[in-house]
């Protein structure tokens, strides 16, 4: 019997249309990467060598070695969170240095421009804690500029002007230590969320196995 070429439309006519299949290409598939690890000089965790994790090495031994603080008074990776609106934000601060239990310093550590980081860590400072934290510091191990918190105002520049653990105590007595301003508040977590955002290839942020 000859096919009838209607019918045969037809039964093309009730197949399943053909998908073009979507492949992957080589940004969309997961890489597993590989970090050197190191150990870290405070806590003695192993943690992932990338990005300035190296410059905060230098800055956690120097406050040890040259400035009088003990492993005890250096918090590594101080968790901070803020509510924008109603979303939580968390985030974490390099280093935050105590004297007698009671935080007076905040330390950013950077590679690069350590300019464009004192606006991050000024903003860190005064929401880390209940009260301003006194002194912020940014600083790649090698050289550092030291801010005053409340004011914002630039107060020193160089190792030498982070203060030892004698000056810190020195100066204790004569610190009011107070919150940031109500109306200064929502915009402080909004800049520092802008500035720490932009944070790439933190090494405490990767889960690692040695």
């Amino acid at each position: 019997m000859k096919k009838n070429k209607y019918s045969q439309c037809a039964a093309c006519r009730k197949q399943k249309p053909v998908v073009p299949v979507k492949r992957k290409i080589v940004h969309d598939v997961d890489v597993q990467k590989t970090f050197r690890l190191i150990t870290d000089f405070v806590t003695g965790e192993k943690i992932p060598d990338v990005g300035s994790e190296a410059n905060r090495q230098m800055v956690e031994r120097y406050l040890v070695t040259e400035k009088g603080y003990t492993k005890d008074d250096i918090e590594v990776n101080a968790p901070l969170e803020v509510t924008i609106g109603e979303a939580p934000y968390r985030a974490w601060v390099d280093l935050v240095v105590s004297v007698d239990n009671q935080r007076y310093m905040a330390v950013k550590c950077a590679s690069g421009s350590l300019g464009s980081r004192e606006r991050e860590i000024i903003s860190a400072a005064r929401l880390l804690d209940e009260y301003q934290i006194p002194f912020s510091v940014v600083s790649d191990g090698k050289t550092a500029m030291v801010l005053d918190t409340v004011s914002g105002e630039k107060i020193g520049e160089g190792l030498d002007a982070i203060p030892s653990k004698r000056a810190l105590k020195e100066k204790a007595e004569r610190f009011k230590l107070q919150p940031v301003a109500e109306k200064r508040l929502e915009r402080e977590k909004l800049i520092f969320r802008s500035y720490d955002s932009m944070n790439v290839n933190v090494g405490r942020k990767i889960s690692s196995k040695e």
